[in-house]
Formats: structure tokens, C-alpha cells, sequence
């Protein structure tokens, strides 16, 4: 599992879209000039002012870069830090250097936060060759040297807990748009399906009858036009949210309540009949928004898909733990009648997301049964 974990921090290159130089870069440079200068006029210990200069614009400057390009500003200030260190065992030159150099901290969380795995690894075995070579020219106790290398290892630890949870965090945020992206396209399906089919429909009655029943034919006009205006506002409803921020007022999603609208009072074939039985008080709203779609997508179906179908009978029972929803039409079985589409994926997919079960195929006698099983509280698997 940490192998994994590794080869996922680590398999692709340094993000392009790392943040660069802003206020706060220029104001922590400020904050260390500041420091040095003032660590440089109180102190009496430290080494010459040349190689002080030297140390501040080694560690200093480079953190302006640390984001963008972390294993270049690692090798500036470590590469530098080194020849000068070198430079002072040579020459024998003595004092310490100034405080303000732990900011080179920074770099080496910086460098595990920011930087591509190969250049994490170049960068690391040059904080570690200085490492040595500055504990010469300054020397110190066994436990400071240890102590100084776990500093360096502790914040080169923390920037890849950093860069390991940020990657994670990206990937939920991903995956939570991706879900989000196929609750839509269901709903979008569902909604426009359900009344494009039936425009589809009182238009064909309409034709039909404009010759001998002129006045029925001006009823599914007006028929047509309802639908066609309700879809419209659905598809701006739906449009709007994919559009919108994150204050987008969203509208409240349909229930079990609003599947008695789905019965038709017999004009329209086939004709849909509603009953429901059982108690829905306390039903999660997911589990009654599914149900509604669920009903009006096998609604749907039924109108586009059973031959002959004068009838369509949707039951909603809600007993103690569960729902059921059972759609049965009379249309002809023929030719399996199971759509091409994206219809009976959606409504699966819906079903097994909340926890139920879905199962649509021919009915024992005659027509086709469509079965939804769902917890009351739409418990995800």
C-alpha cells in the first residue's frame, strides 16, 4: 500500500499550475531581509560581512522561486551555501553565520511540495552534501547535527504529506464533478424524455384528427405547447446549474408526492394510473426524487416502446425500511422492447447509487414489468 501511495505522489511531473511569486512571496523576502539586517548591526559573533552577504542572498533570493521551479532555487542556494563553506574551511575564516539561513527550511519543504519525483531526489542528495561540509566549517555537538538533519527530513516530509493530501483532495474533487456531471445528464434524460415523448405523441394524435375533429386537434396544440413549455423550463433549470456558482439557489427535487402528476386522465394512450400505499413521511429525498424519476422514465419508456399499451400502472408501496416501485404496461412483448438508449443504465445506476435494486424485463402475461427496490433512508453502497 505505501509503495502505491508513493507511485501516486510521485508518477507524474511537477504540477504546471504551481502558484508564483505573489505578495506574500515578496513580503516573507522582506520579513528575511529584515531579520538578517538586524541579526548583522546586534551581533558580534558572526563571520565576516562578505560571507554573510553571501549566505542571505543564497538562501533569500531563490525563495522566490521555490513553487516554480523548486529544484532549481534548491541547487542556487545549496550549491551556493557549499562553495562558501568550502571557501571558509580553506581560508580558516570563523564566526556564525546568521540565523536567518534556517530559512533554507523552506526550500527543502518546497522542493518535496512542488517538485517532480526526480527532481525531488537531485534535490534532496544536494541538501545532504552540504549537509557534512557545513557542519566543518561550523562545528557543533553530535546532538545538534542530528537535530539538523531532522529538521531538513521533517520539512521535506512535510511538503509531500502536503503535495500527497492535496492530490487526493484534487482526485475526490474530481470524481465528485464527475458524479454530479451523471446526476445531471440522468436528470436532463429523464425530464426532456418524459415530455418530448409526450409532444411527440399529441402531436401524432393531432395530425391525425386535424381533418375530422379540428377542435381536438387545436386541444393537443395547447397540450403541445404545456409540455414544451414546462421542458423549456426544466432545460433552463438544468442549464443553470452547470452554469452557476456556488450561491445557485437550487430548486427543490420532485417526491413521491409529485408522481400522482404523472397519472393522465385517459385521453392520452397509453393512460397512467397512480396509486400509493404506505407511509412516506419520513422518506430521505433522494430516495423520493429516484422514485419520481424512476416512474417517469419507465413512463417513458412505455410510451415509446410498448406496441399497443393502453395502459400504464404505477404502484408506490413504503413499508418500515423500504420503497417499492412497480411500473406494469400492456404493450406487446415483441422484439424484447428493451430500449437502446441510456434509459435502463440510468435507472440502474440510480437505484444500486442509493442502495435498492432495479430489475426490468417481460411481465409473466403480458406487457413489461419494471421493479425498484429502495431503502427508506437511500443508505449509498
Amino acid at each position: 500500500m505505501a509503495t502505491n501511495a508513493l507511485h501516486a505522489l510521485w508518477a507524474e511531473p511537477r504540477p504546471t499550475n504551481a502558484p508564483g511569486r505573489g505578495p506574500r512571496d515578496w513580503a516573507l523576502v522582506a520579513a528575511l531581509v529584515g531579520w538578517s539586517v538586524v541579526e548583522a548591526v546586534l551581533r558580534q559573533d558572526l563571520a565576516p560581512r562578505p560571507v554573510l552577504l553571501l549566505y542571505a542572498l543564497a538562501v533569500i533570493g531563490p525563495l522566490l522561486w521555490r513553487r516554480t521551479h523548486p529544484l532549481v532555487a534548491v541547487a542556487i542556494s545549496f550549491g551556493t551555501l557549499t562553495i562558501v563553506d568550502i571557501v571558509r574551511i580553506l581560508t580558516g575564516s570563523q564566526g556564525a553565520p546568521l540565523n536567518s539561513t534556517a530559512a533554507a527550511l523552506i526550500l527543502a519543504y518546497a522542493l518535496f511540495r512542488w517538485g517532480s519525483g526526480r527532481e525531488a531526489a537531485i534535490g534532496l542528495g544536494v541538501i545532504l552534501l552540504w549537509q557534512p561540509i557545513t557542519r566543518v566549517a561550523d562545528p557543533m555537538s553530535s546532538v545538534e547535527t542530528v537535530g539538523g538533519y531532522g529538521f531538513f527530513l521533517f520539512a521535506a516530509a512535510l511538503g509531500a504529506a502536503i503535495r500527497y493530501r492535496t492530490k487526493f483532495r484534487i482526485r475526490d474533487i474530481d470524481q465528485a464533478k464527475a458524479r454530479e456531471r451523471e446526476q445531471l445528464a440522468r436528470e436532463l434524460h429523464d425530464t426532456v424524455a418524459h415530455h418530448v415523448s409526450g409532444i411527440a405523441i399529441q402531436a401524432q394524435a393531432g395530425r391525425a384528427i386535424a381533418a375530422s375533429h379540428p377542435e381536438r386537434a387545436i386541444e393537443a396544440l395547447a397540450i403541445i405547447e404545456d409540455a414544451a413549455t414546462r421542458t423549456l423550463t426544466e432545460l433552463r433549470a438544468i442549464v443553470g446549474v452547470l452554469r452557476a456558482t456556488q450561491d445557485t439557489e437550487f430548486a427543490p427535487q420532485p417526491g413521491v408526492a409529485e408522481v400522482e402528476q404523472l397519472a393522465t386522465d385517459g385521453q392520452t394512450r397509453p393512460c397512467v394510473e397512480v396509486t400509493l400505499s404506505g407511509e412516506f413521511d419520513d422518506l430521505s429525498p433522494a430516495v423520493g426524487a429516484a422514485i419520481y424519476r424512476l416512474a417517469q422514465e419507465s413512463i417513458t419508456n412505455a410510451r415509446r416502446h410498448a406496441r399497443h399499451a393502453t395502459q400504464v400502472t404505477v404502484a408506490v408501496t413504503g413499508d418500515a425500511d423500504r420503497v417499492r416501485l412497480t411500473i406494469d404496461d400492456d404493450g406487446s412483448a415483441a422484439g424484447g422492447r428493451a430500449p437502446a438508449g441510456y434509459g435502463l443504465v440510468g435507472m440502474r445506476e440510480r437505484a444500486s447509487l442509493l442502495g435498492g435494486t432495479f430489475h426490468a424485463g417481460p411481465a409473466a402475461e403480458r406487457g413489461w414489468r419494471v421493479e425498484a427496490v429502495l431503502p427508506r433512508t437511500g443508505t449509498p453502497r
